[in-house]
Order: C-alpha cells, then structure tokens, then sequence
C-alpha cells in the first residue's frame, strides 16, 4: 500500500510558557514605541515557577515600568491563581536590563547613505507565501492557529469550563489525493476536578468540529484530546519559558525555511524581525499578484551595510515567468534596506504585542502592514515590462 502524503504543523495559545515570554517581551517594545518610536529594544523573558525574570538591552526615552507591564500581560492572559503555574498579581518580577551595546548601536548608525541605517546584525531571513488559503498561508498551521485560539477566546468568556491558560494543538494534513484533514491533536491544561468526559466532548463538537467545519472539511480522521488523560500541571509551573523558542509557530509551521533568528522583544532596526516581515511581504504579494501558486523568499544582510547582501526567489516550479524577472520585478518595488523596509512596512508603531501569538503572518483580524496586498499591480506591470524586454 503506498504511503500517505503528510505535512503536519503545532501551535500553542497565548498561556504556553514560551509564549508567556514572548507576549511579555513585545508588551515592553510597545511600551516602549508608544513613547519614543525610535527606541532600541532587545528584550528577553525567562519563565517558570511564579517567577518571570526580565532582561536585554533598551535605549528609550520612553518611562517604562517594566515589573508592571510583566504582571499586566500574564493577568491579560489569564494567570491570575498560582494553580495554573503563575499568578501575575503575586509572582516574583526581576528586571535585568540595561542600555544596548555600543558596538550594536554603531553598526545600526553608519552606513553610507546617511539618509538610511545599516543592519543591526547578520543574518538571512525567509518568507513564504502559499494560495493554500485565503490569507495566503500553508493550511496546516493555519488550522493549528485557530485551534487554540478558538479554544482560548472561549476559556476566557468563562464558556469553556475546566479549561486553564496552557494549550497546544498540531494538525495533519493529508495531501494524497484530495486535501484532508487526517489528524487533530490538542493538549488542553484543565482543573484537577474537571469532568474528563464532558471536557473531551465539548473540545471536539465546540472547537475542533467549529473550526474544522469553518475551513470546509470534514471531521478529521483521528482526534486527539489530552492523550496521556490529565493535564493539571501546565504553564511555568509544568515548563520553563523563554523567549524565542517557538519561531516555528511563529512562522510557516515547517512549510517553509526560517532564518533562525527570533522575532519577539526585537525593534524594527532587528533584521531578524523586519527582514522577516519584509521577505513575507514580498512573497504574499507575488502569490497574490499570481505570478506564482508558492513563493519563498531569502533575504541576507550584513552588520552595518544597508543593502542586502543577496535576494533569492523560489517557486517551487510554480512560477508564471522565469525567477529572473521576478527578482527584477522585486528590486524595481521594494526598498528591502532596513531603513526603506521600516518606512515601507510602518515598523515604528505599538503593534507586536497582539503578533506574539497565533503567528505574525495570516493575520486577517489584524491589519499588520507585512499582509497587505499593496503591490499587487505594480508587480504585474513589472513583470510584463520584464518579459517584454
């Protein structure tokens, strides 16, 4: 019997403790960039048990009280019983910070046109886009998203009774002949005297069913709910957190490569954020544009140097011209140097805080800059120009 065509994604709600550091992380950079937009912020989050500890580098002018906005964002999320791991009114707060590195600071400052600013580091960077879905993104962590945030916007209504903060799904898509839903596993952290029986129904009919039936498919094959039975012990109590360790979720779930670099706690002068979202920006718009069903897209760059050191195009073989024309199409229409990438994409604005969760991309209840179709027609016209020549 031949073997099945599998791709498989995961997501973790807002109250996983690794999500927990990146939502605090990127709570103090809007802090920050509602007062002084052009703050430097390099902010990392360590979790555990009724613990958060807050450090990196800032330089603001902006006031900040850090413990604060650490307790505000658990209790936002939830964490307000020492039960579930955490309790933001209570928990112990350290704040570690101090101003950012001189050498950093200087690589970001100089470049040779004084009108733009250089990298703030190394690094290469992707983004991909897919006609898998609406929004544009592969249909596995798209379905993995909206599980645990159904699951988590019903928790807090007080609807979903038993349910605690810690959540994580993983989907499974089934590709080998017609697109299917093969697998659906969630992990659910729960009160000790909950009713197993009413929990797991409830899951199935109220989010996975909801949200399965919501995309167009049917229930999936096999359904997953808290396999090993019980999950009272979640969140930092269950698991330390730290900031950046689900770049994966923060991104294409695996259908796409990843640079490596973290988003979270980062300002827009990072290229491992806004080349990110740079590169995503490119790829969603070709695929829009259609002048390919796939689009990946790699971006490199140097500590101090403005312009990138190399743009690569892949369409997997799904391109409508050749990758030459589209990589000419793509240097005519976008400033990809951190200084055009900042302006383009409007990063100096509060606005990360709600991307630390349910992925930075596919956010169709958010208007993030990155997802908008903006260059739809002027790559079209390029490309024409392109193929005409």
């Amino acid at each position: 019997m031949a073997e099945k065509i599998l791709f498989t994604s995961e997501s973790v709600a807002e109250g996983h403790p690794d999500k927990i550091a990146d939502q605090i992380s990127d709570a103090v950079l809007d802090a920050a960039l509602a007062q002084d937009p052009y703050s430097r912020v390099a902010c990392e989050v360590f979790t555990t048990t009724n613990c958060v500890i807050v450090g990196g580098e800032i330089t603001t002018n902006a006031t900040l009280d850090i413990e604060q906005i650490a307790r505000q964002t658990l209790i936002d999320i939830g964490y307000t019983n020492e039960a579930y791991g955490i309790d933001g009114k209570t928990c112990e707060v350290r704040v570690l910070v101090h101003t950012q590195s001189a050498d950093i600071a200087q690589g970001v400052d100089t470049s040779s046109d004084t009108q733009a600013i250089g990298a703030g580091d190394q690094g290469i960077m992707f983004g991909y886009a897919t006609n898998e879905t609406e929004n544009l993104m592969p249909l596995a962590i798209e379905l993995a998203h909206a599980l645990v945030r159904k699951a988590s916007v019903l928790r807090k209504s007080g609807e979903f009774k038993w349910a605690r903060p810690d959540m994580k799904s993983q989907v499974t898509v089934d590709y080998t002949t017609e697109t299917q839903i093969d697998t659906v596993l969630m992990s659910i952290q729960h009160d000790d005297d909950f009713d197993e029986q009413a929990f797991k129904a409830y899951v199935k009919k109220h989010i996975i069913d909801a949200v399965i039936c919501d995309y167009g498919f049917t229930t999936p094959k096999r359904i997953l709910i808290n396999p090993t039975g019980r999950f009272v012990i979640g969140g930092p109590h269950g698991d330390a957190g730290l900031t950046g360790r689900k770049i994966i979720v923060d991104t294409y779930g695996g259908a796409a490569r990843h640079g490596g670099g973290a988003f979270s706690g980062k300002d827009c002068t990072k290229v491992d954020r806004s080349g990110a979202y740079a590169a995503r920006f490119v790829a969603k718009n070709i695929v829009a544009a259609k002048l390919a069903e796939r689009c990946e897209i790699q971006l490199s760059y140097a500590i101090g140097v403005s312009e990138p050191i190399s743009i690569a195009v892949d369409t997997f073989g799904t391109g409508k011209v050749e990758e030459s024309v589209l990589l000419q199409a793509i240097r005519q229409n976008f400033d990809l140097t951190p200084a055009g990438i900042i302006d383009m994409l409007e990063l100096r604005q509060p606005m990360y805080k709600e991307t630390a969760a349910y992925g930075h991309f596919g956010r169709s209840d958010l208007d993030l800059p990155w997802e908008r179709t903006s260059k739809v027609s002027a790559l079209q016209q390029a490309v024409l120009a392109g193929v005409a020549q």
